[in-house]
C-alpha cells in the first residue's frame, strides 16, 4: 500500500510538469495559426478590393423568338428562272403631213391636228403622206413622199383648242369689238410606222 502511494506521488509531478509544458506550446501554436489565417484573409481582402468588379452579362434566350424560329418552315430552293427579255421595238420617227401642216410623230405619242371630219373616237386611221422616216442608223427621205410608208393612228378625242381673243378698234368712231374663237381639233395617238423598209435610204456616217 505504501509502495503504491509512493508510486502515485512520484508520477503526479511528472504529469503536472507535462501538462504545464503542453499548455504554453499549444497556445502559441494556436496563436501562430490564428495570426497566419488572419493575415491570409486580410491579404485576400486587399487583393479582392484592388481589382475592379467585373460583371458578366449572359444573354437571355427569348422563348417567343425560339418558338417562331422553330415554327418557320424552311424555304424550298427554287430553280433560277431565266427570263428572256423581249426585243425592244426599233426607235423610229416620221414626218407626216395632215391637211396643210407637217408633224413629227413617234410611236406611242399623241398629237393634236386640225379637225378630221368624219372621224369618231376610237376610229383607226391611216396617214399616207409620209415625208421622212428616220431611225438610229438610217434615214428614208421622200421625193416628195416615202413610197409604201404608212403611219397608223387611233382617234382619241374630238375637242376645241384654247380660246383666241380678237379685239377690233377704230379710232374716233367709238368702235370696239372683243371676239373669241376656239378652233376645232382632233387628238390622235400614233400606234406604228410601217412600210418604209423597202424604200431607198441614206446611211448616217
Amino acid at each position: 500500500m505504501a509502495a503504491a502511494i509512493s508510486l502515485c506521488s512520484s508520477l503526479t509531478p511528472k504529469l503536472s510538469h507535462n501538462q504545464n509544458a503542453i499548455i504554453p506550446i499549444s497556445s502559441s501554436h494556436l496563436k501562430s495559426n490564428f495570426v497566419s489565417s488572419l493575415s491570409h484573409s486580410l491579404s485576400s481582402l486587399t487583393l479582392n478590393s484592388s481589382k475592379p468588379p467585373t460583371l458578366s452579362f449572359v444573354p437571355k434566350s427569348n422563348d417567343t423568338e425560339s418558338s417562331i424560329a422553330l415554327a418557320e418552315d424552311p424555304v424550298p430552293a427554287t430553280d433560277s428562272i431565266v427570263e428572256t427579255q423581249k426585243p425592244k421595238p426599233e426607235e423610229v420617227f416620221a414626218v407626216v403631213m395632215v391637211g396643210s401642216r407637217q408633224y413629227i410623230v413617234f410611236p406611242g405619242r399623241f398629237i393634236y391636228t386640225q379637225r378630221l371630219k368624219g372621224a369618231d373616237v376610237n376610229d383607226k386611221i391611216t396617214l399616207n403622206k409620209v415625208l421622212l422616216v428616220g431611225t438610229k442608223t438610217s434615214t428614208y427621205i421622200g421625193k416628195p413622199i416615202v413610197p409604201n410608208a404608212t403611219v397608223h393612228a387611233i382617234v382619241e378625242e374630238q375637242t376645241l383648242d384654247k380660246k383666241v381673243i380678237v379685239f377690233k378698234y377704230k379710232k374716233k368712231k367709238n368702235y370696239r369689238r372683243n371676239i373669241g374663237h376656239r378652233q376645232p381639233i382632233t387628238r390622235i395617238r400614233i400606234t406604228s410606222i410601217t412600210g418604209y423598209q423597202d424604200s431607198p435610204f441614206v446611211t448616217l456616217p
